[in-house]
């Protein structure tokens, strides 16, 4: 089978491929063993850091002649293992050349190769696996396809310390998700494992920690197995918390810190433990400052975000830990023109890399300022922030964009910072220009921020409004992403509170009565509470001042619902529905179509009356829940006035 390389080659550029590589080739088909042996050395030494000379081997049919040598029973084992050698060195040229080798089903021949009993070639073999599984088009669903292959690996981890590195190396690049995970975990990864911990080699001890660190994250069941494992004598987070102290190299630190992060959030450690607190969340700290490494500050500032997202506790020392939230901001001026950067290879790098710098830093800002207030302003109020959230807003790359909007969905939770930063900047006019055109995830924290956005005491609600944004909200609650239904709605909902008889009109109008009723049948219950929420807010009128005239298409929101039997049926089946919020939602609309000092209530409490709303309030009035019998108790009252 020919591998070919999916650039197509010109025939003068082949010619001269052939000139030069041909006889490396010709080699490999020599009818003397010996001969074939020396043609594979010299073939290796030829390709070794030659990304030129490797290409044109693959083009010339090296591969499939190698895999053909590698599997022959009558191949020397010094021959397969040379074989192998040249096919790992090919693999690490480009990811072109990974594809040809791929294609040339070169995983299957060299996981046949991991039976033989000789270490050398096993090792080998497990050389070249291991570069092809961490090259990005690799699939890592090849290594779960043959149910013996884990188990197999899993005994090979006492061969040697190559075998132990290779192997962690494969399982940490393979194990993508809970399916991996729970495989790993059931063939004894973590006892497989753990030992390896306290190997002589660095190499095998921080391969050995990486696996634990993919193997734990978001995973209860791994997590707090970890938690009870002994190593001579040692349980495994104490472990951890020596391998991230700081005399050890900073890769090793970080991934100690990643594991005993990943222990904490799945449930296994807690939150106020001291080997979280005075130890990981410090040694995440320090990852953040600017004499680190870029890569090394961007995966400090993602971890530590994910370490303090959900406990307020954490989010505050963090906040006060070495400054984190002024370290923060020169994660914006990289690289700076005075940088100490001499080397201009890493600078090049960092250039293409910065914004993900960028994205780290309002990843971490968005998990400090969750949900303290003083927090929240130390960020706002740090050197130009809103004006660098509001340019992350446009950025190229999508995810500085969505990690800026989750920053701002994250600061707009203050009603003090909605009032003044959030209307100072304008930061609505970005954030409209987000949700015309983005992808599902940055359009559902968008449209979440924009619920923020509009609640009434928002100065920005006016200009959104204008903005054409009751449109946009009505699209979103057609989508068939349940959490923009729920946005969309809430946004609405809050659009919709206390407001002028025209904004209601013109929600009602954009939505359509038809949406509305299919809304109230939405599988998704918090779809069915918002919507029920919206329908109150739209029924309900303003005390006195409200604009009583009759708006320009003659009719009220009151009207068009109770011109409407589908919504009002469904009105109805939630008053009596098993859950409690659903029926007091329901009760809400009840009681403001009913109300009698408005005009019209007097029809309405007839009709709602033959529909048999007056029976059910007589039930609800005996609830056992003092809200749900209040409410039905002051509608009844409406029938008596």
């Amino acid at each position: 089978m020919a591998c070919l390389l999916e650039t197509p080659i010109r025939m003068s550029v082949l010619s001269e491929v052939t000139a030069s590589s041909r006889h490396y080739v010709d080699r490999l088909f020599d009818p003397d063993p010996q001969k074939v042996l020396q043609g594979v050395i010299d073939m290796k030494n030829a390709v070794i850091g030659n990304n030129k000379q490797k290409a044109n081997l693959i083009v010339l049919g090296a591969v499939p002649r190698l895999l053909y040598l590698l599997q022959q029973e009558t191949s020397s084992t010094e021959l397969k293992t040379e074989c192998a050698v040249v096919l790992g060195s090919l693999a690490m040229g480009t990811e072109n050349n990974v594809k040809s080798l791929l294609d040339c089903h070169i995983i299957p021949a060299l996981l046949q190769g991991l039976l033989s009993p000789d270490l050398k070639f096993i090792e080998a073999c497990l050389r070249c696996l291991r570069t092809i599984f961490t090259s990005p088009v690799t699939p890592e669903e090849l290594l779960y396809t043959d149910a013996t292959v884990i188990p197999h690996l899993m005994a090979l981890l006492s061969r040697s310390r190559y075998t132990q590195e290779y192997i962690c190396q494969i399982f940490s690049h393979c194990c993508k998700g809970p399916d991996h995970q729970t495989i790993l975990f059931n063939h004894g990864a973590v006892q497989n494992i753990a030992h390896l911990l306290t190997s002589p080699s660095y190499k095998v001890r921080m391969q050995a920690l990486k696996c634990f660190s993919v193997l734990a994250f978001e995973n209860p069941q791994v997590s707090m197995t970890l938690v009870n494992v002994l190593v001579d004598g040692e349980l495994l987070p104490q472990i951890f918390v020596k391998m991230l102290q700081r005399d050890k190299p900073i890769e090793m630190q970080l991934t100690s810190a990643k594991c005993l992060t990943y222990m904490c959030r799945a449930g296994a450690i807690r939150t106020d433990d001291s080997c979280i607190v005075l130890k990981t969340l410090p040694c995440l700290v320090r990852m953040c400052s600017k004499e680190r490494l870029l890569e090394e500050r961007v995966e400090g500032a993602e971890t530590l975000a994910y370490l303090i997202e959900p406990d307020v506790e954490l989010q505050r020392i963090a906040s006060i830990t070495d400054h984190l939230i002024a370290m923060l901001a020169d994660y914006f001026k990289y690289p700076s023109s005075v940088s100490a950067i001499t080397d201009i290879k890493r600078l090049d790098h960092d250039l293409k890399h910065a914004h993900e710098l960028r994205q780290a830093a309002f990843k971490l800002y968005a998990s400090l300022g969750a949900n303290d207030e003083d927090i929240r302003k130390k960020i706002i109020e740090t050197e130009t922030m809103m004006d660098r959230i509001v340019t992350g807003l446009s950025e190229s790359s999508v995810k500085v964009r969505l990690a800026a909007v989750r920053c701002l969905h994250s600061l707009s939770r203050s009603v003090q910072q909605l009032r003044t930063s959030f209307q100072d900047h304008a930061v609505w006019k970005p954030l409209m220009k987000v949700l015309q055109n983005a992808p599902d995830e940055i359009l559902v924290v968008a449209s979440s921020m924009l619920c923020n956005l509009l609640l009434e005491f928002s100065p920005s609600k006016e200009p959104i409004l204008e903005s054409g944004a009751v449109e946009l909200l009505c699209g979103l609650t057609q989508s068939e992403n349940p959490a923009l239904r729920v946005n969309g709605i809430w946004a609405l909902m809050n659009m919709a509170f206390q407001a002028e008889q025209k904004i209601k009109a013109d929600i009602l109008r954009s939505l359509s009565t038809e949406q509305l009723f299919r809304l109230l049948s939405d599988s998704d219950m918090n779809v069915l509470m918002k919507t029920l929420g919206l329908l109150r807010n739209l029924l309900s009128t303003r005390p006195t001042l409200c604009i009583l005239a009759n708006i320009a298409d003659g009719t009220t929101a009151k009207e068009l619902i109770m011109t409407n039997d589908d919504i009002l049926q469904k009105i109805k089946y939630y008053m009596g529905h098993s859950h409690v919020k659903l029926q007091l939602a329901a009760m809400f609309c009840i009681s403001n179509l009913i109300w009698n000092e408005e005009e019209g209530s007097q029809e309405r409490q007839d009709k709602l009356r033959d529909m048999g709303i007056v029976d059910i309030l007589h039930k609800l009035s005996q609830s056992a829940d003092s809200n749900l019998c209040d409410k039905a108790k002051t509608a009844l009252q409406q029938y008596l006035a």
